[in-house]
């Protein structure tokens, strides 16, 4: 009897201990540390995401901001676990990607137009017409724009590197031009611009040191740093400046693709040079830890991240949109090589 006792309390403890080891290594697995890089765009708000899950799930998402462009060419390579885009890739691009792609729409927000005029006090306002003409050189005076403002050259300053907010910027202006310019990362303006400089922070920072210069940077990132953004007509004839609650009413009626990409060119009501930024996730991934390690993090981004979007000047992506994004990946998303 006393034997039968002593084994069974043997059994029972190891198998206590087999149940805690294998609770550790499942612990252990989804703390696997995940690995992103690309869309400027969106930065603020992914690094206050990954911080708060981070404090939440103890897992460790590293996020290099790099540029949408550069974002899709170290997905391409393989060299991340996720990329950051406000653009979606080209079919060439999706055709280099082996493991397959699933995107996932995370906020959406607004590009300003910022400039620098020294001595001027008021709000600039921009029309459709004379927008598309200061970013085709047609316009290269700021008397031109407005006879109360100085007699002082436009400086057009744009950035150097494969850029979303340069996507979502041209993709308006080819809009509101009749496709003068086309939409792309890296734009044909057609003239001779002042200066290039890479991400919002190299385009600000040629703005606020030159008298005179014009350029367009994300919305928070012109908020965070105190530039005055000009008020854009849009479709209704108003002249809007960028907020969240201008950018929400210009997202407000976006249709999505089954991809969820979106169907947006020049919205009618509210601020109008808006656009969304998605994560690009492989459809297969090494081992079940990683893959469920980009399951979990999508999830959380989708439901509870969605709280922080309007903290920081996104807009939220709509609850019918985020739950389909959410049984998508989980769906499609699978190990593999």
């Amino acid at each position: 009897m006393i034997l039968a006792v002593i084994k069974s309390r043997r059994t029972l403890i190891t198998l206590t201990v087999t149940v805690a080891i294998v609770l550790i290594s499942l612990k252990a697995a989804s703390a696997i540390p995940l690995f992103g890089a690309g869309a400027s765009f969106p930065q603020p708000l992914y690094q206050r995401y990954f911080s708060q899950y981070q404090q939440e799930t103890s897992v460790n998402v590293n996020y290099s901001t790099i540029g949408s462009g550069t974002g899709i060419e170290e997905f391409i390579n393989e060299s991340v676990d996720f990329a950051g885009t406000d653009m979606p890739p080209t079919d060439e691009e999706k055709s280099q990607m082996k493991r397959g792609l699933q995107m996932v729409p995370t906020a959406g927000g607004a590009v300003s137009v910022i400039y620098n005029l020294q001595g001027v006090v008021t709000s600039v306002r921009l029309s459709r017409d004379t927008l598309g003409k200061i970013f085709t050189g047609q316009i290269g005076n700021w008397k031109q724009v407005n006879t109360y403002l100085p007699r002082r050259d436009i400086k057009v300053v744009v950035r150097s590197d494969s850029s979303g907010t340069s996507f979502i910027f041209t993709k308006y202006l080819s809009a509101i031009t009749h496709g003068l310019i086309k939409p792309s990362p890296t734009p044909d303006w057609g003239f001779k611009v002042f200066s290039s400089r890479p991400q919002n922070g190299g385009v600000a920072g040629e703005v606020r040191r030159i008298d005179g210069a014009i350029g367009y940077v994300e919305a928070n990132y012109a908020v965070e740093n105190n530039f005055p953004s000009a008020r854009i007509e849009n479709q209704e004839g108003r002249y809007i400046k960028p907020s969240l609650d201008q950018a929400s009413k210009g997202l407000v009626n976006v249709e999505f693709n089954q991809d969820f990409t979106l169907k947006l060119n020049d919205p009618a009501d509210g601020y109008p040079i808006v656009g969304l930024t998605w994560l690009l996730l492989y459809q297969k991934y090494p081992n079940q830890a990683k893959a469920q390690g980009i399951k979990d993090m999508v999830n959380w981004i989708l439901t509870k991240g969605q709280d922080l979007n309007g903290e920081l000047g996104y807009t939220r992506i709509p609850e019918d949109i985020a739950r389909q994004a959410i049984q998508a990946v989980n769906q499609n998303i699978t190990v593999g090589s």
